[in-house]
């Protein structure tokens, strides 16, 4: 199954969602950060830090909050048993905070395919802001694996 290239430039509705301080805490202590900056409100603000912040790839986590999440491949007809998560990139733009409530926007940027078509890459890159000032893009890649093709 070939991937419609005319889905670049899609959008999946955007969601909000707050990056509440217990989760930053646990997924802190659960990647085994060291530094309590990341786990202790006290030892963060005297970091010079207004609460706890956001850890980098937390907003991996935070996109899984949306609650159409799995609309988009359902959408284009993709069998999630034939999808591999292909990469992450994290381009960042400003701190984001325990309490602060993000709202997540993603789009199609790239549709490609390799091996004759047997590997479908789709590229999304979504856009985490507070309050309309850029936080955070985060690319991601896809791929899906049709296992008819070079059959």
């Amino acid at each position: 199954m070939a991937i419609d290239p005319a889905v670049i430039g899609s959008r999946t509705p955007e969601f909000s969602t707050v990056a509440e301080r217990g989760r930053l805490a646990f997924f802190a202590r659960a990647t085994g950060q060291q530094d309590p900056v990341y786990y202790e409100t006290e030892a963060a603000k005297a970091a010079g830090h207004r609460d706890l912040p956001v850890p980098p790839t937390f907003f991996f986590c935070l996109e899984m909050d949306n609650p159409d999440r799995g609309s988009f491949l359902a959408d284009l007809g993709v069998d999630v048993r034939t999808i591999l998560h292909a990469g992450q990139r994290f381009e960042f733009h400003e701190q984001a905070y325990a309490g602060d409530t993000l709202t997540f926007s993603t789009e199609v940027t790239d549709v490609y395919s390799k091996k004759g078509g047997a590997l479908e890459f789709i590229v999304r890159a979504t856009h985490v802001s507070r309050a309309g000032a850029p936080i955070a893009t985060l690319t991601s890649t896809i791929v899906v694996r049709d296992p008819k093709a070079g059959k």
